[in-house]
Order: structure tokens, then sequence, then C-alpha cells
């Protein structure tokens, strides 16, 4: 199967956060593109509908089924060569459905799990974080067991997810939360470019039975040069406040649940940072595909300065 090849690419969890990306990357390299979702009750999923609609404008078939329901989900599959996994961390697990249709099905080509951040096959983490990483490390195993032809994608940290987190650009503050000592190198990529990455690798012969990981040289960059870079561009001075790498693991163990999961993904991302070593088998898509023109950090900034992106977590 050719990198240039239009193979039929299903996602599942499409209307989710990436999902939406990966469904308009998937459209825009020109691939039929396929989402399986839940049945959609229009009296109280009104913005999901919308959503769908818009996507069928653009060309996307929709198959309509739960996880749940083996042999229709299996019918979907045999109508696609690639399957992608968008599904949010809650539901990593449920993803042992689509492995199991995947074999009954027999006809596809390549599956890729859902992950897009840290490489968990790397160190160990905080224990709530840890948690999430070690239910990929089943989905990986259980893909592997089962012989499918796979691609693992670490997308390491949401650009404009996280950028909304710490620097708060679609309201004026006058002060930014630095987490440990803010030197720690992260990497910050766009969305969009996570799922233009990931459709590419999709169909990519390079990538099968691999791990891809997204680390361009432009989207490097600590937190304290994230913050002096938007100063520069807004104008604007902001007072650090610190939260340092002992607070977080305190938080880890104490804050109830989902705070104390962020908490551990902040000490992972922003106090151990995300500048390390690849395991053997991984490799980069900035120089898999230096064709493909990606946003850098910088010009991310810049698009906040227009259109802010709107936040998805509460600082801690």
């Amino acid at each position: 199967m050719g990198s240039d090849e239009k193979s039929k690419i299903l996602i599942i969890g499409a209307t989710g956060y990436l999902g939406k990306f990966m469904v308009k990357a998937s459209l825009s390299l020109g691939h039929p593109t396929y989402a399986y979702v839940r049945p959609i009750k229009p009296s109280n999923d009104s913005s999901r509908l919308e959503l769908l609609k818009e996507f069928e404008a653009m060309g996307l078939t929709i198959f309509q089924g739960e996880l749940d329901e083996h042999e229709k989900l299996v019918a979907a599959l045999k109508q696609v060569d690639v399957v992608i996994s968008t599904l949010p961390i809650p539901q990593l697990l449920e993803q042992f459905k689509i492995i199991n249709a995947i074999k009954d099905a027999g006809n596809i080509k390549r599956f890729i799990p859902s992950e897009f951040g840290n490489d968990p096959a790397r160190e160990s983490t905080l224990a709530p974080f840890e948690a999430i990483h070690e239910d990929r490390r089943k989905i990986r195993r259980a893909t592997e067991a089962a012989e499918i032809p796979h691609t693992y994608v670490c997308g390491n940290t949401f650009g404009s997810y996280f950028v909304s987190y710490l620097l708060n650009p679609h309201e004026e503050r006058d002060e930014v939360v630095v987490y440990g000592t803010g030197e720690a190198k992260v990497v910050m990529n766009y969305e969009q470019d996570i799922a233009a990455y990931t459709i590419k690798a999709a169909t990519d012969p390079r990538a099968a039975n691999n791990t891809i990981t997204c680390r361009p040289q432009g989207n490097i960059i600590s937190q304290l040069d994230l913050i002096s870079l938007w100063e520069k561009k807004t104008g604007r001075t902001l007072e650090r406040v610190y939260v340092s790498a002992q607070q977080l693991i305190e938080y880890s163990k104490t804050l109830p649940h989902a705070d104390n999961v962020r908490a551990s993904i902040a000490h992972d991302i922003f106090v151990v940072g995300q500048v390390y070593e690849f395991t053997e088998n991984n490799l980069e898509a900035s120089k898999l595909y230096p064709e493909y023109k990606y946003t850098s950090i910088d010009s991310f900034l810049d698009i906040c300065l227009v259109d802010p992106p709107k936040p998805k977590l509460a600082a801690l």
C-alpha cells in the first residue's frame, strides 16, 4: 500500500476533540473518509448532529452504531482499509472491542489506536497519569498479540489545548502560572498538524508496525520562552506565579480524581519535559513528511491574537 494511494479511512470518535481534526485532515488529503458514531438522537444532541451534517457536506460517510454492536462494527470495517481511533481517555479500553472487530473483519491494513500524546513506552510518570499510560500499553499489547498491522502516533502536547491552559489568550490576565522552573522543553503541536501527520502515516509503509513521534524543531519550547514570546506579541508583561514540582507531586496524591490527573500530566509535560531520546522504533513526523508545512508555535500564537482558543481545562 503506497503512501499516495487513497485508502478508505474509518475514524472512530469523529465528533470528539481530536476526531474533528482527523476527519478534516483525511478529507483534505483526498481519502474516502468514514465515521462510526453513536446513534444520533436529534432531540438531545443538536450540536453533534450539526457537526455531522457539516462533515457529510464535506464528503464524510457515516455509519451509526455502538461499539458493543459487534456485527454492525464488523460490517463497517469491511468497507474500509484503515481504522483510526480517537476515543477519549475514559474510553481507551473500549478499543478492545475495535480490536476484536478488526480480527473478525480480516481486511484492515492499518489500525491507529487512540494515543496522540506522550509515548507510553518511555519511563513511568506519576500514578494518575501512569494509569492512563498503562491503559494505552494494554491496547498496544492486544493489537500486537492479534497481529494487526498498526501505527502508534505520539503527538506530544496539543498546542491549542495547552496554549489555552497556560496563557489564557481569550482574556487579558495580569499573571500566568508556571509549572516547575518553566525551563523544561515541551513539544507543542497544533492539533490539525497532528491529525495531518496521522493521516499521512496511516498509509505509509515506513510507519507500518512502528511509532511516529511528532517533534518538529519549530515547536520545541519552554514555558518561560512561550510566555516571553506571548508578551512580545501582545505588548503586555505577565507576573509569573510558580507551582513547584513538589506541589504537583502532592496534588497528584491529594486532589480528587480529574484534578489529580491534571496535576500529574502537568508534572510530566512541564517538569519532566518532552525532549527525550526516542525509543528504538520511533520515526519523527516532520522528517518523514518534510513537504508538509506544519504550524510553528510562533505562528500559532499569531493565530491566537486573532482567534484565541477557548479554555478546555481549569488551571491548578
